[in-house]
């Protein structure tokens, strides 16, 4: 008999993807907690790295090499991500709340969510202004205006050191790309003022020498569309504006009832807050002990004293770390070419020397995420049956429609059973949905589950509930109603409920959406979690089958292919969060509104588990046909084509591609037709819209 797998009884919930929470979650994967379950709340799929912002700027890094990935991340973790801005924590019901979703419960906290540069009372900033901080979206609206052509002009605000370094970076980038540019840094005081004398004088030669005109003790009364107004009249050119001038703490932080110091969180010596379950690390954090500057290398040295207290609080124990930052450290600042500034303990040095120490240290982080240990997996069991090895395989098995039973061995299973010997049932074999007659309405009937194949329960809860109402939609029906059924990992009735809650209302406002309603279901606790609904749908004409395509129709498909692929890809850390991101997007996205465009069809189905080859496959022998297919028209989802290049495969692919033979076309794009989908796009086959390919994919499941 096989040990049981402990039940989760803790919830951590890990706010904002920081450098601390970036290493804690890398710890995490490597010596996970049993036990806990583990959530990570980001605005987006990556987290920039500020270490090598200026090297991004000045255009010695790509976007890509800035980035963490949190997506990868975390499934090395075997943390769920969410994709979402937390604005606000209540500590009495001990819920994180997040736009668009529902509240996120947690026994343990932890803030890292960083700084912003944004200067809402100056005048005309928030409209023509971007701050430097948070990095993201001031690196995506820099490297825009780096890609124009023509003159340039742009204004630092800010003359500390984190100013200094993007002034010197844009004016090297900006003139290497052959662009007349004009940079200025400005400073409402002296500039450069946190270095000591030797450091500061070494940095404003090296700004003069990539010609920033620096501004000191000059007051900015506005900013508009093109540049800036200081309070004495005179005016500085500027058509890209940045703000980096000291660090502001996030205002939602006010409404949670933590202790604060200026805005920001303060914690103990053990990270701890004035709440001893919420503990907040990097810049948004204030020591009170000892009060340090916020810099990116105390972050990096809160993370093991971080992790190992989070553990404790969740274990119970109560004996915690004590973190003790170092007085002074090495600070490596990029002089806009490839060239650093070094300064510690009085010394300052310069030069292209200082800069590969810098990029070495900066690269080495980088590769702690870049470069995920492998974990080794437990052995299998000896002495075992035969076969076992074969029928696990030698990759993980895909959730969603990548884990359903294959079309021949389905096909094989259903043949077996008796047709209806009911007046009232239709039978429709094949097809997306049962038809049922009751009275003078006609009802069709679905049931979809799916085995689920990302760690955020909400996420899950609207692709299957997107997924089931596919076969509905693809009847051509209205949704009517549903019940749920649900297995959840075992876990602890407090987790149980919050989980439970979560999938409940975000279904529901599926359901809603699409003018149905939740009516009941069943609940119990397994391995893992499975989400699945019977639906039910109403037709007011007679339903849209598989067989009525006709000579001369054209093939709309209303979602791009490849959430397949990419699924199985993100279970490897293969795949891109940014990819993973759109996948789940396209997944959740209903399709109530294609299926009514698509109401006049003379065929339709929804493209699910047997990839569009398969389910085009069942049109054309339903209804007698052929039919031809153009690959570049087909769309794909970011990614996909580029994941199907490395040979990487869903583990239904395989027999997807058996059951669809003679197809002649032999390219990663021609293999992307018998990808399985989720909740993917209804295909349907018209006379209308000549050779249109709209974007998109939908599924559904059922009886195949």
């Amino acid at each position: 008999m096989k040990p049981p797998s402990l039940p989760l009884t803790r919830d951590l919930v890990l706010i904002g993807g920081g450098h601390t929470h970036a290493l804690v979650l890398r710890m995490w994967g490597m010596d996970p907690l049993p036990g806990a379950r583990v959530t990570v709340i980001n605005p987006g799929p990556t987290a920039p790295y500020s270490g090598m912002l200026p090297g991004f700027v000045a255009g010695h890094y790509s976007r890509e090499a800035l980035d963490i990935d949190l997506v990868r991340l975390a499934r090395f973790a075997g943390a769920r991500v969410i994709l979402g801005t937390a604005e606000g924590i209540d500590l009495a019901a001990r819920q994180i709340h997040v736009a668009e979703r529902p509240p996120i419960g947690f026994d343990v906290a932890s803030v890292d969510i960083g700084i912003t540069s944004a200067m809402p009372d100056l005048p005309g900033f928030t409209d023509h202004a971007i701050p430097a901080k948070p990095l993201g979206a001031f690196a995506s609206a820099w490297a825009a205006y780096r890609a124009r052509s023509g003159p340039a002009s742009v204004a630092v605000i800010g003359g500390g050191v984190a100013g200094a370094e993007l002034a010197a970076a844009m004016a090297f980038s900006l003139r290497t790309r052959g662009r007349a540019a004009e940079v200025h840094l400005i400073d409402r005081n002296t500039a450069l003022s946190a270095l000591r004398p030797q450091a500061a004088a070494r940095l404003r030669h090296a700004l003069a020498a990539q010609g920033v005109t620096l501004h000191e003790r000059a007051n900015i009364a506005e900013v508009t569309a093109t540049d800036l107004t200081l309070d004495n009249g005179h005016r500085i050119a500027a058509d890209f504006v940045t703000g980096a001038a000291g660090a502001r703490p996030y205002g939602w932080l006010r409404e949670t009832g933590l202790a604060l110091h200026e805005g920001f969180i303060a914690v103990s010596p053990t990270l701890q807050s004035a709440d001893p379950n919420v503990f907040a690390a990097g810049d948004c954090a204030h020591l009170t002990r000892s009060p340090r500057p916020k810099a990116g290398v105390y972050a990096v040295r809160e993370a093991p004293i971080l992790f190992d207290n989070l553990r404790k609080r969740l274990s119970g124990e109560d004996s915690p770390r004590r973190y003790r930052p170092q007085k002074d450290y090495l600070k490596l600042i990029s002089l806009g070419e490839k060239s650093a500034l070094g300064d510690r303990f009085g010394l300052a040095l310069s030069g292209p020397l200082m800069w590969r120490w810098k990029d070495r240290i900066d690269r080495r982080f980088m590769a702690k995420f870049q470069a995920l240990p492998q974990m080794p997996q437990p052995p299998l069991p000896v002495p075992r049956a035969a076969g076992s090895a074969d029928a696990l395989g030698d990759k993980p098995m895909c959730g969603g429609c990548g884990a359903k039973v294959g079309r021949d061995a389905l096909s094989a299973a259903l043949s077996h059973l008796p047709p209806p010997h009911r007046s009232d049932v239709t039978a429709l074999p094949g097809d997306d949905a049962a038809l049922l007659h009751t009275g003078g309405t006609r009802q069709v009937l679905t049931t979809d589950h799916l085995r689920a194949f990302t760690e955020d329960p909400v996420v899950m809860a609207r692709i299957a509930a997107v997924h089931a109402l596919g076969d509905i939609w693809a009847m051509g029906a209205a949704p009517q109603a549903a019940t749920v059924s649900l297995t959840l990992p075992r876990m602890s009735e407090a987790l149980a409920e919050r989980t439970l809650t979560e999938i409940l209302t975000a279904s529901s406002a599926i359901f809603r959406g699409a003018g149905a309603e939740i009516v009941g279901g069943h609940s119990s606790m397994g391995d893992e979690l499975t989400i699945g609904f019977t639906i039910t749908g109403l037709c007011e004409a007679a339903p849209i089958t598989l067989a009525g395509a006709q000579e001369g129709d054209d093939l709309v498909l209303t979602k791009p292919l490849g959430s397949g692929v990419i699924m199985a890809a993100e279970m490897a850390g293969e795949a891109s969060g940014d990819w993973v991101a759109e996948a789940l997007t396209s997944m959740t996205r209903p399709q109530g509104d294609a299926a009514a465009l698509l109401s006049g069809a003379h065929a339709m189905t929804d493209v699910t588990g047997f990839g569009l080859a398969g389910h085009l496959h069942g049109i054309c022998l339903a209804s007698g046909r052929s039919a031809e297919l153009v690959l570049d028209a087909i769309p794909l989802l970011p990614g996909a084509e580029e994941l199907a290049e490395k040979g990487i495969r869903s583990t239904l692919y395989p027999k997807n591609r058996a059951a669809v033979p003679g197809l002649s076309a032999e390219s990663p794009r021609a293999d992307l037709l018998f990808d399985p989908q989720t909740a993917g796009g209804c295909s349907r086959r018209s006379r209308t819209a000549p050779h249109a390919w709209p974007s998109c994919a939908r599924s559904a499941s059922g009886r195949r």
